[in-house]
């Protein structure tokens, strides 16, 4: 049965059936946009289970309808998570519990743990992330070869650098718009090279990426202000608490969306990260950090 007759015959209105997102009927070869799972969570260092949102995400979306406003008919284009990697997830799984006897260890400064079994711990996982990014920056490769729109599904913020990698060999330029609580502009965080909090700071290593476009980020550090202040403008970041001095001053939502986009290039990838959304929106991400307003110093948690 090719596409067409699929579409013939797919009820968008029925009960979901099949392994499929959304129960659609879809091959891969069919589909214009493939999700690429990576459960992988090696280096969250707060609290854990992003490894599981590929295969829990598949499972809720069963539930979703499928009619949208903006484009009614999106789903005949076909949407197809890839199965994930059992060694990378086997990997992961045993790379983080190495992690986190790793920083239990940075975080009890009395432990008299020997700085050579640190480094060697260090120099494993750094080993694993490299063996991660090389993995994604091929089936990532392989996908944008075959025109398809990709979506990467972690997981943690450190699994989608080879991906931003695999875009730079298919666009000269192209900019990155990031939605997160965090910069993620730490260099090697906790000694870790492919930390989740250094994810953008990597990805600043590429020289394809012209621009960096932070939103809603509301919590950060002096190293992370530093690289922003010395970007030259490459980095653009608009703080949640600018964002809300801005709504408090008038200006409305798509005022302030079209300042955002005005920062970016032609070509975007969009990076999400779910505490960039209000944590009760999201209660159980990782690494929480409230909402907040600043006004003259004061700052008031809603």
């Amino acid at each position: 049965m090719n596409k067409e007759e699929k579409i013939k015959r797919f009820d968008p209105n029925g009960i979901a059936t099949g392994e499929q997102l959304f129960g659609l009927p879809f091959s891969e070869e069919e589909s214009d946009i493939i999700i690429l799972p990576v459960p992988w969570e090696v280096t969250v260092s707060y609290s854990a289970g992003t490894a599981n949102a590929p295969s829990a995400i598949s499972k809720a979306s069963r539930q979703v309808d499928l009619y949208d406003d903006d484009v009614p008919e999106a789903w005949k284009r076909g949407i197809f998570i890839k199965k994930a990697n059992k060694e990378i997830r086997d990997l992961g799984k045993n790379l983080r519990s190495k992690a986190q006897k790793y920083l239990s260890a940075l975080e009890d400064r009395d432990n008299s743990e020997d700085e050579k079994a640190l480094r060697k711990v260090r120099e494993v996982i750094n080993k694993g992330g490299e063996m991660l990014r090389s993995y994604v920056r091929k089936e990532a490769g392989e996908l944008l070869q075959r025109g398809k729109l990709i979506g990467l599904l972690g997981g943690d913020h450190s699994t989608p650098l080879g991906f931003m990698e695999a875009l730079a060999g298919s666009y000269p330029e192209y900019g990155v718009l990031q939605i997160d609580a965090h910069c993620d502009l730490r260099n090697a965080y906790e000694g870790l090279v492919y930390s989740h909090a250094s994810i953008m700071f990597n990805a600043l290593k590429i020289p394809q990426i012209t621009r960096l476009v932070q939103v809603g980020i509301r919590d950060y550090c002096h190293e992370e202000m530093k690289v922003i202040h010395e970007s030259n403008g490459r980095v653009k970041t608009f703080l949640d608490a600018d964002i809300k001095r801005l709504i408090y001053e008038g200006e409305n939502w798509k005022q302030i969306c079209d300042r955002i986009i005005r920062h970016l290039p032609k070509h975007v990838y969009i990076s999400f990260d779910i505490d960039g959304l209000d944590p009760k929106l999201c209660p159980h991400t990782g690494t929480p950090f409230p909402a907040v307003w600043n006004l003259n110093r004061l700052s008031i948690l809603y």
